[in-house]
């Protein structure tokens, strides 16, 4: 996403999300500043963060995260549903800053996304790109988990 990212995150440590976010924040502003010869603040403020609190939360939120970027080219997908999900798949596989690809089965970061819990919980990424699919046609799904969303 042009102005955001999330991201699914298991803490192994007290804080540990925290300083990894921390790290992240800081290791790239860093960069971009001395890439752009620039200095200052690159992001608005902190980080949010919100648990998984509940199973559905859990089993809706990989699929909320990879349609995340349909905002791009389809506005009002949260609100109504995909008139058609064929040309919203076509745009989900060929977005590159996403996890998705590599969560279906195509390269794009596997060295940097840990898919294996998920995809053995989800039943492989043949499995995960039909129900993908499935969320597109049926966007309702997205309900279950609008109070525990951040946007």
């Amino acid at each position: 996403m042009p102005n955001h990212i999330h991201l699914l995150m298991r803490q192994k440590r007290e804080g540990g999300i925290t300083e990894f976010m921390r790290k992240i924040g800081t290791g790239y502003t860093n960069y971009f500043n001395q890439k752009y010869n620039r200095s200052g603040v690159l992001f608005q403020g902190k980080y949010k963060l919100v648990r998984l609190a509940s199973e559905p939360h859990f089993i809706h939120l990989p699929y909320y995260i990879h349609l995340n970027p349909l905002g791009l080219k389809f506005p009002g997908w949260r609100d109504e549903e995909i008139k058609n999900y064929k040309e919203a798949m076509k745009f989900l596989e060929n977005y590159r800053w996403s996890s998705y690809l590599d969560y279906i089965g195509k390269k794009n970061f596997p060295s940097i996304t840990q898919r294996e819990f998920l995809n053995e919980f989800f039943g492989g990424s043949e499995q995960y790109k039909k129900d993908t699919i499935k969320w597109l046609k049926e966007m309702d799904n997205l309900e279950e988990i609008k109070d525990l969303t951040l946007e």
